[in-house]
């Protein structure tokens, strides 16, 4: 048995040393008390509260509200449930309170008693989950469920004409392959952004997959729709001109516009996305061969290579190919293919490529793999889709020690064959950051010694009997 007075300082023990904030009122809803925590956060002792009513605590808005849950309490002698925001300098708390009433030993109503809860954690994580569900992790835009929604809210009369633009990033496969889904992922958040610019006090802008994004735009007429997309492709094209930018991308834009209630969202978007796949096709070429030459510049800036070491290869290349016999397509395959031979090493950090001391295992790894990359960024390129397979085998040997496939003899392809011949004597014969030039007859003798072995003994021959003399 605890007697009365220890009791109570039990219970005053008990309850100054929880985290919760709890306070006592009267039917007058004047404070008779309350614990150490709700004290401390308002910055107050308890000898101060007690007595007072809200309205000497608090502003009036948040006043109003306690009082009239005080009165739902106290006259129906019911629990209150409602959540509470409370502002200290720049931080916001987020508070659960439960209030219910409390009585005396004879049954009657003497006031309430509340608990207040921190649930700052709790609804941080549910915001960040609400924020989850509706925007895209990558861009920070909407994502497609929200813009489901939206269709719903803005599917309504007042909010005619309404335009849908659809768009498309062009080259982006490329640039995966190219540079890596690391600078892939870089592009759409530049044009994430653009988009978000031009558009966000407009509509909504949505991404909706890996490449598409959706602009939903109320009370917007077809012209209106037009002339956005006018400046989206601008700001595109100067952001991508920009000397920050690395590479070319763009993106592909169709519209369409619901005039009348008669017609449904869902053919405005076929109609928009049928405009954007015309003007993509339209584009493609030029496009795709903006984004090449991007990633041409940039291969040369990453590395040793220089568009003079690309045209003397070509040159000889030629000449080469002439005394094998090629007939003139395959003469100017291995043009292009002098160019481009090394484009997959855009993908391998600059440090390697131009490192003067020996590679270490690891950096060697990396370097193995240019021809692989390089192939499968031809591959996407239907006008270079011819030379992908040379690409790819360029780094083969004549005994079959070679990369990646580790294919010898006539398994090389010719094309293949001849460019390894000609790489070989041009970096030979340049200073590089690993070696001092060879002289013109020190590589001559250096081909005809690995005749046979890294080389094709035949190439190898006309090459020095032939082209070089």
């Amino acid at each position: 048995y605890i007697e009365n007075s220890n009791r109570q300082f039990l219970i005053k023990s008990l309850t100054d040393s929880m985290p919760d904030h709890i306070f006592y009122k009267d039917i007058n809803f004047r404070y008779t008390g309350c614990n150490k925590a709700f004290a401390e956060f308002h910055g107050m002792t308890e000898k101060e509260i007690i007595g007072k009513n809200d309205y000497q605590i608090f502003s009036k808005d948040f006043a109003d509200t306690y009082v009239e849950s005080d009165k739902d309490v106290i006259n129906n002698l019911k629990k209150a449930v409602f959540e509470d925001i409370a502002h200290r300098g720049d931080s916001v708390t987020y508070f659960e309170t439960i209030k219910n009433p409390y009585f005396d030993a004879n049954g009657n109503c003497v006031g309430l008693i509340g608990v207040s809860r921190d649930i700052t954690e709790r609804k941080v994580k549910e915001d960040q989950i609400i924020y989850l569900n509706h925007h895209d992790i990558l861009t920070g835009l909407y994502n497609r469920l929200y813009l489901d929604n939206a269709y719903v809210e803005i599917d309504k009369k007042e909010n005619l004409p309404i335009s849908i633009i659809i768009g498309d990033i062009n080259g982006l496969k490329l640039v995966n392959d190219s540079l890596g889904h690391g600078f892939g992922d870089m592009t759409i958040k530049e044009i994430a952004d653009i988009l978000s610019k031009c558009c966000s006090d407009k509509g909504v802008v949505a991404r909706i997959g890996g490449d598409e994004f959706v602009i939903l735009l109320p009370k917007t007429d077809n012209k209106t729709a037009y002339d956005l997309i006018k400046q989206i492709t601008h700001d595109c094209n100067e952001h991508m001109n920009d000397m920050k930018s690395m590479f070319y991308a763009n993106i592909s834009l169709g519209c369409a516009t619901k005039s009348s209630m008669d017609d449904t969202l869902e053919k405005v978007y076929q109609q928009a996305e049928e405009n954007m796949y015309r003007q993509k096709m339209f584009e493609y070429k030029s496009q795709h061969s903006a984004i090449l030459s991007s990633i041409k510049k940039t291969m040369f800036e990453k590395s040793y290579e220089t568009e003079e070491h690309a045209e003397r290869m070509a040159v000889l290349s030629r000449k080469l190919g002439k005394e094998v016999g090629l007939p003139e397509e395959e003469l100017i395959a291995l043009e292009l293919l002098s160019n481009l031979h090394d484009i997959g090493k855009i993908s391998i950090d600059k440090n390697i490529l131009t490192k003067p001391g020996k590679l270490s295992k690891e950096e060697w790894k990396e370097i193995k793999k240019h021809p692989e990359v390089g192939y499968r960024i031809t591959q996407v390129a239907p006008d270079l889709m011819h030379i992908s397979e040379y690409i790819l085998s360029h780094h083969e040997r004549w005994d079959g020690l070679g990369y990646p496939q580790g294919l010898k003899e006539k398994e090389i392809p010719l094309l293949s064959r001849i460019i390894a011949v000609v790489d070989s004597y041009d970096a030979m014969t340049q200073d590089r950051p690993y070696s001092k030039a060879k002289t013109k007859l020190e590589a001559k003798e250096e081909i005809l010694a690995n005749a046979g072995s890294q080389f094709d003994p035949i190439i190898a021959k006309i090459f020095v009997e032939k082209v070089l003399n």
